[in-house]
């Protein structure tokens, strides 16, 4: 068999790998530009998988296509904008904690077709999937989670409706036999979940009794989301264990509860990095849309917050206005430090005055300006959170998030 492979990260190497073991036969294309494409003569290969980020086009395959056709054993695929890391670790944990052989893949954890020839028909798959990876997907998953949706990828998808388009296939395929649990309080969610043809769960759930109150509030990690991202959870869990949330927890209710409490959140995910002279610093560089930045404001809301801002702007400035408003209306938010190119337009567009903006030319800058404004202050913290992508300045969100950890940890 004669496959082509259009882009050689992550899953690339990946697609690679699986078959290179099979003795198929495999064309690399890398650095190319979109145009490039019809001058590969794709038509000749059985099959093309493409990169995430690469537009579906014609006979392309992908990763998760591929694995959806092939997995023996069930999938929940969780998407949303954002909170699906952490919404897929928790199913993983509780899962876990209740003697389940879990195999976590998608953008969290491996690419799946590393996994695939390990996985018996008693596993359970949790699948973290980003509307690149939805795009052309022709099967749903049995369980599917459906987080809040907000704008987002507006730099590759044609506009808002084309992202939640993709997002749609996670239930557009489902049958009466499948479950999609989804976020009530969002219209795209909410439209996303009325594609499927199964079982609809809802959350935040009305009226918690004590025994779920108590498990969530065995969470150890900040904010109302994580909340929010804990009752999906234990929504997806019981779903997979075949029973009713209440019965569920009736059965494993201290289980779960050593499952949540142990839960520490995920790497730049508004992470406790350190306390230094009175001051707590956290890390939520994966924050690069306006609600991730929404989201982490809200988690401290009685602490004296100096936000770090800024990076590439992922829509096109449309957003600015929308931080501004955001940033005017979040209490105890004491000073913003902006960096990056978002940051340097947001403080030449709108340092009118009403907010107290301070500008950095690197990182370091950044963390250094924070501190100081930090210590003047009791009850304070330092949050960043870019509300933009990390491209401009660092490799991606990770090395971001590294190397201000870095920079927090070197602090005297």
């Amino acid at each position: 068999m004669n496959i082509a492979i259009l882009g050689y990260g992550k899953e690339g190497k990946s697609v690679e790998a699986y078959f290179k073991k099979r003795g198929e036969n495999l064309k690399i294309f890398d650095n190319f530009n979109l145009e490039d494409i019809p001058s590969f003569n794709l038509e000749n290969y059985d099959l093309v998988f493409r990169s995430p980020s690469i537009k579906p086009c014609g006979n392309f395959s992908s990763i998760t296509k591929y694995f959806f056709d092939h997995c023996p054993c069930q999938i929940i695929g969780v998407t949303g904008t954002k909170g699906k890391g952490t919404t897929c670790s928790m199913i993983a944990k509780v899962l876990e904690t209740l003697g389940k052989k879990v195999w976590l893949v998608g953008n969290i954890g491996k690419p799946a077709l590393d996994v695939l020839d390990s996985i018996s028909p008693e596993d359970i798959v949790v699948y973290e999937m980003s509307s690149f990876q939805l795009w052309d997907l022709e099967k749903s998953p049995h369980i599917a989670v459906v987080l809040r949706i907000e704008p987002d990828h507006l730099n590759v998808h044609d506009n808002f409706e084309d992202y939640v388009n993709a997002k749609s296939n996670i239930t557009k395929h489902q049958t009466p036999a499948d479950f999609c649990i989804f976020f009530k309080n969002n219209e795209e969610s909410v439209a996303i979940a009325e594609k499927s043809k199964g079982h609809k769960l809802l959350y935040p759930i009305e009226n918690p009794n004590d025994s779920l109150k108590t498990i969530i509030n065995s969470l150890n990690v900040p904010g109302s989301h994580n909340k929010e991202n804990a009752e999906a959870a234990l929504l997806a869990a019981a779903t997979a264990f075949n029973l009713p949330l209440g019965d569920f927890i009736t059965k494993h209710e201290e289980e779960l509860v050593k499952a949540l409490s142990s839960f520490e959140g995920l790497p730049h995910r508004c992470q406790f990095i350190r306390e230094l002279n009175g001051v707590k610093y956290y890390d939520d560089n994966f924050s690069t849309t306006l609600p991730s930045l929404e989201v982490a404001l809200q988690a401290f809301p009685n602490e004296n917050k100096i936000l770090i801002l800024g990076g590439r702007d992922k829509s096109n400035g449309e957003n600015n206005p929308l931080i501004i408003n955001l940033l005017k209306h979040t209490n105890n938010l004491k000073s913003v430090v902006l960096m990056g190119e978002s940051g340097h337009v947001i403080f030449d567009k709108f340092n009118d005055g009403s907010l107290k903006f301070l500008l950095a030319e690197s990182l370091q800058e950044a963390v250094e300006t924070a501190k100081k404004e930090a210590e003047k202050i009791d009850n304070s913290i330092v949050l960043m959170s870019p509300a933009a992508a990390s491209f401009d300045m660092f490799e991606n969100v990770y090395d971001r998030g590294a190397k201000y950890q870095k920079v927090v940890k070197g602090l005297k």
